[in-house]
């Protein structure tokens, strides 16, 4: 139990400094942010209370917040996912999370490239609405979250992959 803990909440700050250090800098073309800081959302365990999931996914994206003066957004966007990861979860991996016996790394690669894909496009056209926050600049938001969700699935994926446990 403490080591799960302890992984967690090493990921967690992990995270959230690569986040504000590293990528918060790193744009591309003007417009290209990767926002790598949402696999902790993505990977967080399922068994696990949802309060809880719900809290620290706002702590999260409030310290990001915090970090690059944004007024809330990613908090918005981290909150909405964490919400509605159970229906993407079940949409995205089907009989395997009803029966809750799923594992991240076990699970095959198209399932789990649906599932960040999805939560990743929310996330980002969320972020990106309340951030532009002008439905006449909707091409603009649209821009944005298309190629930043690309830029982060990719950087997502790879993590997951460097980063998976050999059995």
């Amino acid at each position: 139990m403490n080591s799960i803990i302890f992984t967690h909440t090493f990921r967690f700050i992990i995270l959230a400094l690569l986040q504000v250090l590293v990528l918060n800098y790193i744009n591309f073309l003007g417009f290209i942010n990767p926002y790598l800081y949402i696999l902790f959302i993505l990977l967080y365990p399922l068994k696990n209370n949802r309060v809880v999931f719900i809290l620290l996914s706002f702590l999260l994206g409030l310290t990001i917040d915090m970090f690059s003066d944004s007024g809330g957004v990613h908090a918005a966007a981290s909150v909405t996912i964490a919400f509605i990861r159970p229906f993407i979860l079940k949409f995205s991996f089907g009989a395997v999370y009803d029966h809750q016996t799923m594992k991240f790394a076990n699970v095959e690669f198209g399932s789990k490239l649906t599932y960040i894909a999805i939560l990743t496009f929310i996330h980002h056209f969320i972020l990106f609405s309340l951030e532009i926050f002008n439905f006449s600049k909707i091409i603009l938001i649209l821009q944005n979250t298309l190629f930043s969700s690309i830029f982060t699935i990719i950087l997502c994926v790879l993590t997951t992959i460097i980063f998976s446990r050999r059995n």
